[in-house]
């Protein structure tokens, strides 16, 4: 027999905390300004009852917009969203450099200068490509075994090295002297808090953001946002409820749609289950095609690597 948690034996008049349940999908969550990515997965995982659930790239608490969030079998396939490509919408504000490149940390630096809009966009080719980027001392990244925004909340001089990312398209999309707003499309392990800081170094007036959204992470664009409202509408029907929060949620292999595509018949797809590879057969089968979503029909079946007429499963779905 189970024992009672430590609340109902306090507590016996308290209700029975809801069941666990298997789900699966993709909450494409509209992160609002104030919240971190942790308690964003924890309301979402709370909602819908989820027995497992995870995020795809943080989302600082002072930034609002993409925050994909993984249930069930959808964790799977976080790591593949997180290397895709991010964009973002910001603004710099100039004349002013802090502690940690946006409105948290206090003023370090300061300037009464302020750029035009053309002193800012003749400075973007620069930016953009294949560029050298330190990272901001308030970082996850982690130094000795310990996070770069520990050691510098403990007031220590972080040592960053300079790390390559990559930029594919930075522009100025309104200017209005003492702030700009500039909308990025970038790789993984970009931050946009240091663009910022280097764009005001540059132009020698300083700057940092105040203002951030992200617009995109791998597949999912504004287009799938979901409002944090929509997750906590007021549905009476239990019926109901169920069938609007899970028409909230994106399919699993919506995670995988950068990968190429590839069918198999049930017979393969069972051994593919077992962790068995299969022999890829026919005049049309691949020679070599690298990761691959593997379907049964329109069922997800495994990520797998093909590689000289061979299939070998890395990651199995149970979405039965």
């Amino acid at each position: 027999m189970t024992e009672p948690g430590p609340e109902k034996a306090l507590r016996p008049d308290l209700p029975p905390r809801p069941k666990k349940r298997d789900v699966h999908g993709w909450l494409i969550l509209d992160k609002p300004v104030g919240m971190t990515s942790t308690h964003a997965v924890a309301v979402v995982k709370r909602v819908f009852r989820a027995k497992k659930a995870g995020h795809a790239g943080t989302l600082d608490p002072l930034a609002s917009g993409c925050l994909p969030i993984a249930l069930g079998e959808a964790t799977k396939t976080v790591p593949h969203v997180m290397d895709g490509r991010k964009a973002y919408r910001f603004t710099v504000t100039w004349g002013a450099e802090t502690t940690t490149d946006d409105t948290e940390g206090p003023v370090t630096k300061t300037s009464d200068a302020r750029p035009s809009r053309a002193d800012v966009q003749a400075l973007l080719p620069r930016f953009t490509g294949a560029i050298l980027q330190v990272p901001p001392q308030f970082s996850a990244i982690k130094v000795d075994g310990e996070r770069a925004y520990d050691i510098a909340r403990e007031g220590e001089a972080v040592e960053l090295e300079a790390r390559e990312v990559l930029i594919d398209r930075l522009d100025v999309i309104a200017h209005d002297g003492a702030t700009s707003v500039l909308e990025a499309e970038c790789g993984k392990g970009t931050y946009v808090r240091a663009i910022a800081r280097d764009l005001g170094r540059a132009l020698g007036c300083f700057g940092h953001v105040t203002a951030l959204r992200r617009t995109r992470v791998g597949p999912f664009l504004e287009a799938d946002f979901i409002a944090a409202a929509d997750l906590t509408a007021e549905i009476a029907d239990p019926a109901e409820r169920e069938a609007h929060l899970e028409d909230l949620l994106a399919p699993v292999e919506r995670g995988l749609a950068e990968l190429p595509a590839l069918n198999v018949s049930r017979h393969e797809a069972a051994r593919l289950r077992r962790g068995q590879s299969v022999i890829l057969r026919g005049r049309d089968a691949p020679v070599a095609l690298g990761q691959v979503a593997v379907h049964c029909g329109s069922e997800l079946v495994a990520i797998g690597e093909a590689e000289k007429g061979e299939l070998r499963p890395h990651r199995v779905f149970n979405l039965g």
